[in-house]
């Protein structure tokens, strides 16, 4: 049966629980339960972020570029030392100091999960040459050291 009077002009107002009022309510309770979790996440991930940079990536990549081919190689951040000087120029005089170098050469591969990682292949051997170049190796795929991938 049709309202009528107060009743009916409350309702049209919204001020009566039944209207439009309650869908207004339950937007504002989402909104806020999306607000708060949103804040939660941001904080966390500010908090994270620091630790991120703070730790040191254990296995330092680069591309060892040859007149034949070039190919991705990785060389574990202790074995190059502390120093002031760039990763690639500490990694250029080490090979220069001991004429050879024994590093893991490093290729795109699926991590159990069937994410995509950068992960040891083999061991390879590089010679002093004049002929190679060096250049640091940047990805957005995370890196698995040479342990990682005999337990795997």
């Amino acid at each position: 049966m049709p309202r009528t009077g107060a009743s009916a002009r409350r309702m049209a107002s919204g001020m009566c629980a039944e209207g439009p009022r309650l869908a207004t309510l339950a937007g504002m309770n989402t909104l806020h339960r999306r607000a708060v979790v949103g804040l939660a996440l941001f904080s966390s991930a500010v908090v994270a972020l620091p630790a991120l940079a703070q730790a040191p990536a254990p296995v330092l990549l680069f591309k060892v570029v040859s007149p034949r081919d070039d190919i991705v190689v990785g060389i574990e951040a202790a074995q190059l030392g502390a120093g002031a000087a760039p990763p690639v120029q500490r990694l250029g005089a080490l090979l220069a100091e001991k004429g050879q170098l024994t590093l893991w050469q490093y290729a795109s591969q699926k991590d159990a999960g069937g994410a995509l990682v950068q992960a040891p292949l083999r061991q390879i051997v590089v010679f002093k040459n004049d002929l190679l170049r060096i250049e640091p190796y940047t990805t957005p795929l995370a890196i698995k050291p040479p342990g990682a991938a005999a337990k795997s």
